[in-house]
C-alpha cells in the first residue's frame, strides 16, 4: 500500500513528519490495533465488519490526503463526504470519543512528537465532532 505514494508527498506536510506513507500506513494499523483491543471502544468496533483490511485502506487513504500527501482517497473514491457515508451508524459523543481515544493511543504508541500529537488530535476532533449524528447511544 505505502509504494504508490511517498514521491508525492509535501516536504512541509503533516503526512511527512509522520514519515510519509510508511509513517500513516503504521499509524492507521496502530489505531486499528487499539480498536480492537480497547474493551471500552468495543461499540465502535462492533460497527465495523470483522475484517479490518477496508477500513485499514479507507483511512490510510483519507488521512494521507488530509495531512498533505497524496490524495488517494479522492482518486479510488472520489469526495470523502465524511457525513455522509458515517450516517447509516449510529455516532453520539460517545462513539466520537472513542474513536479519538483509539487514536490518542495510536499516536502515543508510535511515538509521535506531542505537539504534532496534540495539533493532530485537536483537528481530529473537529472532524471527529462534525460526524455525530444522534445523541448519546
Amino acid at each position: 500500500m505505502t509504494d504508490q505514494s511517498d514521491s508525492q508527498q509535501s516536504p512541509d506536510s503533516l503526512f511527512h513528519d509522520l514519515g510519509g506513507a510508511e509513517g500513516v500506513e503504521a499509524l492507521v494499523r496502530e489505531f486499528y490495533h487499539q480498536m480492537d483491543t480497547l474493551p471500552e471502544v468495543k461499540p465502535i468496533r462492533d460497527m465495523h465488519p470483522e475484517s479490518l483490511d477496508v477500513a485499514i485502506e479507507k483511512l490510510y487513504f483519507f488521512l494521507s490526503g488530509w495531512m498533505g500527501g497524496p490524495q488517494l482517497y479522492w482518486e479510488k473514491y472520489g469526495h470523502p463526504r465524511l457525513r455522509m457515508r458515517h450516517l447509516p451508524f449510529p455516532i453520539g459523543p460517545s462513539e466520537r470519543d472513542q474513536w479519538l481515544l483509539c487514536m490518542a493511543k495510536a499516536l502515543e504508541v508510535r511515538g509521535v512528537d506531542p505537539a504534532k500529537a496534540k495539533f493532530l488530535m485537536a483537528a481530529l476532533h473537529r472532524v471527529a465532532h462534525h460526524m455525530i449524528n444522534t445523541e448519546e447511544t
